[in-house]
C-alpha cells in the first residue's frame, strides 16, 4: 500500500501498518512521486484537499487510476474537472487526535470504486474497521458526513460550543440547518436516506464524541459548497447566512469578517 502524505492521517496508518506487519510506503511532500509505477497497487492521498491537484499533477498518469480519495468534503466536481470522476473513495470514520497518535476506530469506514477492496483488505489487517459499500450507500455516506462537517462546525464556531452542547442545547437550529443544506444537497445528489434520519445520526454520532468543538473550515469544499448550489438554483440559505455572520463568517465566501473597528 501507498500513502502519499505524512500529516495525522497518513503517519497513523503508515504506523499501524508497520505494527501489524503490513507493507506500507508513506511518501511525503517533496518526495518523487513520478517514481511510482503501473502495477503496484493503490495510493491513498491523505493530504489536504487543496493539495490534491498538486499530488495529481505530480503521479504518473498511468497511475491516476489508481489513487484513492480520503478527503472530507465535496470532492465530486473537483474528481470530474480532473479527470477521475471514478476513482475510488472512502469515508474515513475514525480520529487521530495529533500527529503520531494512534488511529481510535469508529464505525467502520466505507469505500467504493475499483480499488474499495484492496483498501478495506489493508485496514482491516491493520485493526482499523472498514468495509466495501455500493454506490448508493456510499452517497448517502457522504451526504451525512458533509453534513456533519458543515453543520456541526458552523454552529459550534457560531455558540463557541463543543457538539455536544449543539446536540443538547442548540437542537432546533441543528434540525433547521440540516433541514436547509439538505434540500439544497438533493438537488445534485441522489440521497435516499429521510432527514429524519440524518438529524438522529447526526445528534447520536456528536454524542459519543461530546467534547469535540468543530470550526468552519475547507469552505469551498464544505459549506461554500452548499452556497454555490443553493445560487446555481437560485435558493436562499437564510438559516446558514444568520448563523454564519454570528460566527464571524461572510456567508457567501466564507471570508472571516473584519472586527468592528
Amino acid at each position: 500500500m501507498h500513502i502519499i502524505g505524512a500529516g495525522r492521517v497518513g503517519v497513523a496508518l503508515s504506523e499501524a501498518a508497520d505494527a501489524h506487519g503490513q507493507p506500507c510506503t508513506l511518501w511525503s511532500r517533496g518526495m518523487d512521486l513520478g517514481s511510482l509505477k503501473a502495477g503496484e497497487g493503490p495510493i491513498v492521498v491523505a493530504t489536504r484537499n487543496n493539495d490534491l491537484a498538486d499530488v495529481l499533477a505530480a503521479l504518473p498518469p498511468s497511475r491516476h487510476s489508481d489513487v484513492v480519495f480520503v478527503q472530507n468534503g465535496m470532492l465530486r466536481p473537483w474528481l470530474g474537472q480532473a479527470g477521475v470522476a471514478e476513482a475510488t473513495r472512502g469515508l474515513l470514520f475514525f480520529a487521530v487526535a495529533s500527529r503520531g497518535a494512534p488511529i481510535q476506530p469508529g464505525p467502520p469506514s466505507p469505500f467504493v470504486g475499483p480499488h474499495a477492496a484492496a483498501v478495506v483488505a489493508f485496514l482491516t489487517a491493520i485493526a482499523v474497521p472498514a468495509e466495501v459499500v455500493s454506490t448508493a450507500a456510499f452517497t448517502n455516506l457522504e451526504h451525512e458526513k458533509l453534513l456533519w462537517n458543515s453543520c456541526f462546525g458552523l454552529l459550534c464556531q457560531a455558540y463557541n460550543a463543543p457538539v455536544g452542547t449543539i446536540v443538547r442545547d442548540h437542537s432546533s437550529e441543528l434540525a433547521e440547518l440540516v433541514h436547509e443544506l439538505d434540500a439544497v444537497a438533493r438537488l445534485e445528489l441522489e440521497v435516499s436516506v429521510t432527514v429524519p434520519d440524518l438529524i438522529a445520526a447526526l445528534s447520536a454520532y456528536s454524542l459519543t464524541i461530546s467534547e469535540y468543538q468543530g470550526a468552519v473550515k475547507e469552505w469551498p469544499w464544505r459549506n461554500g459548497w452548499y452556497v454555490h448550489v443553493a445560487a446555481k438554483y437560485n435558493r436562499l440559505l437564510p438559516v446558514h447566512a444568520r448563523l454564519c455572520a454570528l460566527a464571524g463568517h461572510d456567508a457567501t465566501t466564507g471570508i472571516v469578517a473584519s472586527p468592528i473597528a
